[in-house]
């Protein structure tokens, strides 16, 4: 019986979470994406610990009426403002099961805006 598409993407996401962890000095940038939102954070996998966190439902990046490509731009550019703030540099991608295209692909470029290094 074929896979359904939440499935498919726990089994691409474990097969990624093999390779991508997490360090204090090269964090993980995660990505959840739902229909309507979309929500990033930096995490030490180490120590368990959140560094940073970013999504949509935020008040400055809610109050903005746009496209979703390009909220997920300004989530990406937000949370690495903060991880700039907190000493990060540079992480580790880790698109959680998800195509690198879209509204994932826009997150990223926004980060790498704000000057992390993936």
């Amino acid at each position: 019986m074929a896979l359904t598409k939440y499935e498919r993407r726990i089994r691409i996401k474990s097969r990624i979470r093999k390779i991508v962890s997490g360090t204090e000095a090269r964090p993980r940038l995660t990505v959840f994406r739902s229909n309507k939102e979309i929500y990033a954070q930096i995490v030490d996998d180490v120590t368990g610990k959140t560094i940073s966190a970013a999504s949509s439902r935020d008040k400055e990046i809610s109050s903005v009426k746009t496209t979703k490509i390009e909220l997920a731009k300004l989530v990406g550019k937000t949370v690495a403002e903060k991880a700039m703030k907190a000493g990060v540099e540079t992480i580790a991608f880790d698109r959680g099961g998800y195509l690198y295209h879209g509204r994932v692909k826009s997150l990223a470029e926004g980060a790498r805006e704000a000057g992390l290094k993936f």
